[in-house]
Parts: C-alpha cells; structure tokens; sequence
C-alpha cells in the first residue's frame, strides 16, 4: 500500500510532466503565433515591405540574401542583424556578408512598425527576417507560403561560422550537396533555393574569374563578353563597386535563372555547377521550364529551411533593438 507521502509525489511528477509537456508543444513554430498577442503583425510587416520596395526594388533580393545568410549560420535566429560590441561576435564583417548583405536599416524600420502596432516588442527580429523575406518574393512575382512563426533572436552571432557555413560563389557541386546537407537540406532543396538568385544583383568581384578564365566547356563565350565590357579583369575596387544582374529578369521572379544555367549562363561558379551534367541537371531542366514545380518546390524549401533547429520557448530572447542584445 502506498504512502500519502508516495501519492504526492506522484502527484507532483504528473504535474511537472504536464507543464513540461506543455512548454514543449507550445515552443514549437506556429503560422497562428501571433494572432493573439499582436494580430496586425504580419500586414504590417508586409506593408512595410511593400513600401521599401516601392522605394527601391532591389531590396527585395536583399531581404531574402538576409534570411538565407541568417539560417545558415546558427539558426534563423537573427544572428546576422547584431552589430560588432565588445562582447558580440558579429557576422556583419564577416566575408559572405561583408560585400554582400544589407537591409539592416530596412528591418530596423520595421520593428519600429511593429512596436507600435503590437505595443511593444512582441515579434522576434527573426521572426521579421523570415516574414519579410516571404513578402519581398511575393512582391516580385513570386510564391507565397505560410511562414512558420515564433522563433527567437540569439544572444549572440558568430563569425567563423559564418565564414564557413553560407555558401561561397565558387564552390563546386560536391560541396554545395554537403553544404546544405549540413542544414538538413537535400539536393532538391539546393536548386529550389538556388533558385533565389533569380532576383538581385552582385558585385563582379564574385564572377571575375569565371568570365575570364574559364571556357566554353562551362561558359557561354558571348555571355562571358557582355559581362566583361563593365568587369576589369583584375581584383580592383571597382570590381567590387560594379555590379552585374544574377540573371537577365533581376527584378521578376521567375525561371529565367535555370534557363540561363541551360544556356551556360550562370554568373556564379556555383550557381553553373548546377547544370553541368551532374544529379542536379534534371532539376535544373525541369524548372527551366515549369514554373509551377519552381515555385511550389521553392516555397516548400524555404519553409523547411526555416524550420531547422530554430531557438523557441525560452531560449534567446525578443530584442528590442535587432542591432542588439537586450541588457
């Protein structure tokens, strides 16, 4: 027969384990996350955006770089908005982001927005990163999905991770399958995300070598001449001042990306490994000419990479300020 003393701690552990239990079904993502706390936070996350982009379309390829640079290091997390403090190791100067990545200001803007719709710090800046990466798609004629939310900002970036973990222009096939392996992404989602280079522009630094060097066998030799005529070829300032469409639509999303790597088109080294009689060149072939099998594979990536081992619960925190940690 058991003691009282037995039944109340049996008692106790069936509480701890029901709160337990609800702490972790309630840290996962949701799409409804906010429809509580503050309902008005996803129009005007893509209110704002829409207004940004009016301003300057570009931006649109630059908030989506931002997530991708985001959940590539750590997690989507936010990692990449914190400024360089003396206890912050930030991702900013880091090399994949020193040239390439902006929007800081843009997300800025809109946590301010935010704030005053939702009365305070209610949406995680990673949150916003993920929201606003969707609607600048959108925006330029791409898919919707619905956006997984509740995710949590770091406390702090990291740097050599950053350097070794985003994707780097010249990487080969091999490396970018275990690259995005890494992140729990297969070879399917490597094209689709791939994909996101139909929209945006690069600085010429990144394909110098590519437009000079290499042959017909893996560049189109008349491509490779329109893009010299305002790329020196040598690693200049201006190499990096310059910049170059990532496709020949940059403003519209849509295939034209894999119907330039078709053509041996592709500005990156590894954007040309896609198509170059490897496993991924059914894909490519594929999306070159289906834009609904793009677009529905496109979306389903972006979900599945923004689901990956994100911070929940109580782990990080809300910043207050994306460029920092809170006090």
């Amino acid at each position: 027969m058991r003691s009282r003393g037995s039944f109340s701690l049996l008692a106790l552990s069936l509480v701890v384990f029901s709160l337990s239990t609800t702490a972790a079904f309630s840290a996962k993502l949701s799409p409804n996350f906010y429809d509580k706390t503050c309902p008005g936070a996803l129009a005007t996350i893509k209110s704002a955006v829409d207004a940004e982009l009016m301003r300057q379309q570009r931006m649109g390829a630059s908030l989506l770089r931002l997530f991708f640079h985001d959940c590539f290091v750590q997690t989507c997390d936010g990692s990449n908005l914190l400024d360089p403090a003396p206890d912050i190791d930030s991702e900013k100067n880091a090399i994949p982001n020193a040239f390439s990545v902006r929007g800081y200001d843009v997300i800025d803007r809109i946590r301010l927005e935010l704030d005053k719709t939702c009365g305070g710090p209610v949406v995680s800046c990673a949150d916003i990163v993920a929201v606003a990466a969707r609607d600048s798609v959108v925006a330029l004629g791409g898919p919707s999905w619905e956006v997984q939310l509740g995710r949590r900002d770091s406390l702090n970036g990291n740097s050599t991770l950053a350097d070794i973990n985003i994707p780097s222009p010249f990487m080969n096939l091999t490396e970018l399958i275990a690259n995005f392996k890494n992140q729990g992404l297969d070879i399917q989602d490597l094209v689709a995300l791939s994909g996101g280079h139909t929209i945006g522009l690069t600085h010429c630094g990144l394909f110098q070598n590519r437009i000079y060097n290499e042959t017909s066998a893996t560049i189109d030799p008349a491509f490779a001449r329109l893009r010299k005529k305002h790329c020196p070829p040598t690693a200049t300032l201006a190499a990096f001042v310059e910049l170059a469409p990532l496709d020949s639509t940059p403003r519209q999303f849509d295939t034209n990306f894999f119907s330039n790597l078709v053509q041996k088109k592709g500005l990156f080294d590894s954007d040309q490994a896609l198509y170059l009689g490897g496993v991924t060149d059914g894909l490519v072939k594929r999306y070159s000419t289906n834009q609904e099998a793009f677009f529905k594979d496109f979306a389903r990536s972006m979900v599945k990479m923004g689901n990956f081992k994100p911070l929940t619960g109580n782990e990080g925190q809300i910043r207050n300020n994306c460029r920092k940690v809170n006090p």
